[in-house]
C-alpha cells in the first residue's frame, strides 16, 4: 500500500531524515519506534504533505504522491491523527467531525453513513455531540481526533503518539479501538513511545534513530533486539526486559 524509497527531509540546511525506506502492506498494523528527536513525527508530517522531501519518493497504492499538498494526500486516502490532537476547542464535537469530512462535504448521505460507522466504535462522540470540544477530557479529545480523521474515509491512518497524556486504562481502550479499526480493513501506521503497547497490536515495526532507519522486523523480533535496548538507554551487553517506554 505504502512504499517509501530513500526519503531525505531537511529543516533548512539541517537534515532530519536520511534515506528512509520502508513498506506497509494493506491490512497491516506497523509501528514506528525510536527515542525523542529520532524523526518519527517528521516522517508522518512528510507523508501527510505538511513537510516536503529533499530526495526520495513516496508511493501510495502504486501512485507517486511525493510532495503533494495535504488536501491532495487526504483525498488519496491517507488520514492523520496528529500528536497533541489539535482539535478545534471552540467548536462542538459534531462540528469537529464535520471538519474531517470537509473534502466530502457535498456527499451528505455518505457523511451520515460514516458517522453511523464511527459512533459504535466511539460512542462518547455521540453522547457529547453538542458539547464544545475544548471541554472534553484528554481521552475524549483523543477519541475525537481519531473520529475526525476517520470522517475522511481513510485507507491508511497515521497515528502520532496516540497514548500521550492518557492514563493506562485509557491507553488500553484507545488501542483496542485500533484493533477494531484494523479488523474492519483499515491499515495503521503508529508512532508510539509505549513500545510494548504498540507492538502488542502490530505485526511488524521499524526503529528510527538520529533520522536513520536502523532496524526492521516482526514485533517479537524488535522487542528482543539489541538495537531497541540501546535506544531505550539500557546496557546492550545485558539488556533489561522490563522497559516499557522509550527515553
Amino acid at each position: 500500500m505504502l512504499k517509501i524509497k530513500k526519503l531525505t527531509v531537511q529543516y533548512g540546511p539541517l537534515p532530519a531524515l536520511y534515506e528512509i525506506s520502508l513498506e506497509i502492506k494493506q491490512g497491516e498494523i506497523v509501528s514506528l519506534l525510536g527515542p525523542n528527536g529520532a524523526g518519527k513525527t517528521t516522517l508522518l508530517l512528510t507523508l501527510s504533505g505538511i513537510l516536503k522531501t529533499t530526495e526520495g519518493r513516496i508511493l501510495f497504492e502504486g501512485e507517486d504522491i511525493t510532495n503533494l499538498n495535504p488536501h491532495q494526500i487526504v483525498s488519496k486516502g491517507i488520514g492523520h491523527v496528529p500528536q497533541g490532537r489539535h482539535i478545534f476547542p471552540t467548536l462542538s464535537v459534531t462540528d469537529n467531525l464535520m471538519m474531517g469530512a470537509y473534502l466530502h462535504r457535498n456527499e451528505k448521505r455518505e457523511i451520515k453513513k460514516q458517522l453511523e460507522r464511527i459512533y459504535p466504535l466511539l460512542p462518547v462522540l455521540k453522547e457529547r455531540a453538542h458539547q464544545r470540544a475544548g471541554t472534553l477530557s484528554g481521552g475524549e479529545q483523543q477519541m475525537l481526533s481519531i473520529g475526525r480523521a476517520m470522517m475522511g474515509r481513510p485507507k491508511l491512518l497515521l497515528l502520532d503518539e496516540p497514548s500521550l497524556g492518557l492514563a493506562p486504562r485509557l491507553m488500553d481502550e484507545v488501542f483496542a479501538i485500533f484493533r477494531k479499526l484494523n479488523e474492519r480493513g483499515l491499515t495503521l501506521f503508529i508512532v508510539e513511545q509505549e513500545i510494548h503497547l504498540s507492538l502488542s497490536i502490530s505485526g511488524r515495526g521499524y526503529l528510527l534513530r538520529n533520522g536513520r532507519m536502523i532496524k526492521e522486523g516482526s514485533a517479537s523480533a524488535l522487542l528482543e533486539s539489541r538495537e531497541l535496548m540501546i535506544s531505550l538507554g539500557g546496557d546492550d551487553r545485558q539488556p533489561e526486559k522490563d522497559e516499557t517506554s522509550l527515553s
